[in-house]
């Protein structure tokens, strides 16, 4: 794919593949489980390592080869993986780098299913992950990193609140420390933000989000970003640079700047087996064709609905990054330029408040999910951080009244009169007070 093509004609065409037999133009689905050898020695070879033809699909398809490509090229990475769900996406990519015994630091802002994978099944295997706060500076960030630690993890944008990580910042200690930054992009997206033009690594998504697009399909995705320097991180990966079985040259003796990925695919993915099925790498494709079209209005419908509801009276406080009252604006500013995405969490001050709200709801679908093209909201004190107490909640921003809101492509009227609708129950405006909200832009 020419680097001088644009976003929008990436996203349609990068690692797209014309099929040999029938020339098709849109990338096939490739349901099968394995692949025929050409003859006995190329069955030894390919097991063996040496052969870069594939020998089964619990870790390579030829459509989802497309489609991880696809999302590398607009990331701006070297090699992509597909894996099962997001959490898988991040259980995959941390085991990639780290063992028992090893420590990985994160921010104190992360969705609420990586911290349960950190306290729960993380633990278990024997790893430490340690919460840095995420406006802390880069000599904080660089006293934290210790001989064991084995990666620096962010959210580019945190779920539900979306807190902004400065990534420039991370991206200094992680060349500072010799660890590498691995980033959830998820929310952002590449069209919004890519995290190794400020240093990251590793990217991952969670590709049943914006990327897919359509609330129709589970994945996950991770992308090497090519830029990380792992023989001179070779006392903290030995993994990368050990000899392999059958005299196989090392991931890193024979895949270089993409070693990680190499490593990823065979090894990780191979033992673990969080397949992606090849029919919803064909969907995914698909999402992605579209990608900068739907942000576009992701973003427009959020900021529209992010004004409106900062003006209504039943509304104690609007998280929405780079808001008025958000004190990392400038982060945001420099991190998103093109925009900040469509979560907007909103504060309503009680959990009935929540429930009157949620339920009166008509078009806005409640329910657990975003990056859907339909608005969904959820009150994520009683479902999504169901399982911790009010302490813990608390401190993590997630107030009784809590509901995020993740903002489709529907006319943003529309989506406004219905949460607008909603609110006045709670509290019905003035004449003033609804001559004050701001009208959406037509599309």
């Amino acid at each position: 794919m020419s680097a001088a093509w644009g976003f929008d004609t990436r996203q349609v065409h990068a690692g797209a593949i014309v099929d040999a037999e029938a020339g098709a133009r849109i990338t096939p689905i490739y349901q099968s489980a394995g692949y025929v050898f050409d003859d006995f020695d190329d069955g030894e070879e390919r097991f063996a390592g040496r052969s870069a033809r594939r020998a089964y699909s619990r870790n390579d398809n030829p459509t989802n080869v497309v489609a991880a490509r696809r999302i590398a090229d607009l990331e701006g990475g070297v090699d992509g993986v597909l894996v099962a769900s997001g959490q898988a996406a991040i259980a995959a990519a941390l085991g990639a780098l780290a063992q028992a015994g090893d420590h990985i630091l994160t921010t104190d802002r992360l969705y609420e299913g990586t911290r349960e994978m950190a306290r729960g099944a993380l633990r278990r295997m024997g790893l430490e992950l340690e919460a840095v706060p995420i406006d802390a500076d880069e000599d904080a960030w660089a006293a934290a990193v210790g001989p064991e630690t084995r990666a620096i993890y962010a959210e580019s944008i945190a779920n539900p609140l979306g807190e902004v990580a400065d990534l420039d910042l991370l991206g200094r200690v992680s060349k500072r420390t010799g660890v590498p930054l691995v980033v959830d992009n998820t929310v952002a997206t590449p069209y919004l933000c890519r995290p190794f033009e400020h240093g990251a690594a590793v990217v991952i998504h969670s590709t049943s989000k914006w990327l897919s697009g359509h609330g129709s399909v589970i994945g996950g995705a991770i992308v090497d970003g090519g830029t990380f320097d792992w023989d001179a991180a070779a006392a903290r990966f030995p993994h990368l640079h050990a000899p392999r079985p059958h005299g196989a040259p090392s991931f890193a003796e024979r895949y270089g700047a993409a070693a990680y990925a190499a490593y990823l695919r065979a090894v990780v993915v191979l033992e673990h087996g969080p397949s992606f099925p090849p029919t919803s790498a064909f969907l995914l494709l698909h999402g992605i064709e579209t990608l900068s079209l739907r942000m576009e209005r992701h973003v427009a419908n959020a900021r529209v609905v992010a004004e409106a509801l900062t003006r209504h009276p039943a509304v104690a406080r609007v998280h929405y990054p780079g808001s008025d009252d958000d004190p990392r604006r400038a982060v945001v500013a420099r991190m998103l330029p093109r925009g900040v995405g469509s979560i907007v969490s909103i504060d309503l001050g009680t959990r009935d408040a929540a429930h009157a709200f949620l339920d009166r709801l008509r078009l806005v679908s409640q329910m657990t999910h975003i990056g859907d093209v339909r608005t969904l909201a959820i009150h994520t004190g009683s479902t999504i951080h169901g399982k911790l107490d009010e302490a813990e909640r608390l401190a993590l921003g997630i107030t009784p009244g809590l509901v995020r809101i993740s903002v489709g492509i529907e006319e943003a009227q529309d989506i406004v009169d219905d949460l607008l609708q909603a609110l006045d129950v709670l509290a019905p405006r003035s004449a003033a007070e609804c001559d004050a909200v701001l009208q959406p832009e037509v599309h």
